[in-house]
């Protein structure tokens, strides 16, 4: 009924900091780090890892840096006994090796490395400094959805040839169907025997849960979820979604259907994620959502079908 292989990584506060700049209050990033303990959760990423020179911490949570003080103070000195991988994120161009320390001296486990198809040489170099300090670590390989055949190929074959042993497929714009994430999930596992191989979904057109299932079956062993969705714009897929359809016993859905109700209900009264038709928009013409994002931020929303005339506009104009 399941396989005990797949790991789960909650990138609740992660990628739901993208809506909110990472100003969580204290007690909700405990709370969601205690559900996610009673749940069985693997992983919980709690940020990202970020250069204090390329954004302010004035505009930006603790959670945009994760540093190992501030994630003690706030989860307990024994957070990292708990059962559970703590994990951040680093985007190549905004993070420095520098600000990445020993495994010795982190209560992080693994090191997720963000880059472009056409960054992924330094992806590579970024993710071996990582495992040569004694982390876990993947890459996402974003935007995929948009990049050319070729350098697809290219990329995996350059990975094939390094010491990464996690790979993601990556629907960075919600734009993928089915066909799409199966398509790619067998393509990187032909092309990377022996190691493995992630999904993390984004929602624009409500197919994040499906899609995640569809990397399931065709052979994906890392998936990521969030609670009640929250992510960048229309969100991911559901934390509490992904871990009753994994039928794996030690899933405990009941802690994380508590921090919903609990948590992020409360949340969603002062922030606000999930499907919108502009999301869905940019979902569906494959493009980056940080214009319906704008939308979405504006006092007085514009009219729908305007925004997609521009967008589809821009779009043929490239």
């Amino acid at each position: 009924m399941f396989r005990p292989e797949i790991k789960v990584l909650d990138c609740t506060i992660r990628d739901g900091g993208l809506m909110n700049k990472w100003q969580f209050e204290d007690k909700f990033v405990k709370a969601i780090f205690d559900a996610c303990c009673a749940a069985g959760i693997d992983y919980m990423e709690v940020g990202y890892k970020s250069s204090e020179s390329a954004f302010s911490r004035e505009e930006n949570g603790v959670w945009k840096f994760c540093h190992d003080s501030d994630i003690i103070r706030v989860l307990g000195e024994d957070c990292a006994e708990k059962g559970i991988k703590l994990a951040a994120m680093g985007d190549i161009g905004r993070i420095e090796y520098d600000d990445i320390p020993p495994k010795d001296e982190s209560v992080i486990t693994l090191i997720r490395v963000a880059c472009y198809i056409h960054q992924i040489d330094k992806g590579i170099a970024l993710v071996e400094h990582c495992i040569d300090k004694g982390y876990e670590t993947t890459i996402q390989l974003m935007a995929v959805s948009k990049a050319m055949e070729r350098d697809i190929d290219e990329a995996l074959d350059d990975v094939a040839k390094s010491r990464l042993p996690v790979l993601y497929v990556v629907d960075s714009f919600g734009a993928m169907y089915c066909e799409q994430v199966e398509r790619l999930a067998k393509k990187y596992i032909a092309a990377l025997p022996g190691k493995t191989i992630g999904f993390h979904g984004h929602n624009n057109q409500q197919l994040a849960f499906a899609n995640t299932i569809e990397a399931i079956i065709h052979g994906c062993n890392y998936v990521d979820g969030t609670m009640y969705g929250i992510g960048r714009g229309a969100g991911n897929c559901p934390l509490e979604l992904l871990i009753s359809f994994l039928k794996n016993p030690k899933f405990d859905p009941r802690p994380v259907y508590e921090a919903v109700q609990k948590q992020m209900i409360p949340l969603r009264e002062k922030i606000e994620w999930g499907f919108h038709i502009p999301y869905l928009i940019t979902g569906m013409l494959n493009e980056h959502p940080r214009s319906a994002m704008t939308f979405m931020d504006e006092p007085v929303r514009g009219d729908f079908a305007d925004f997609y005339d521009q967008i589809a506009d821009a779009t043929t104009l490239e």
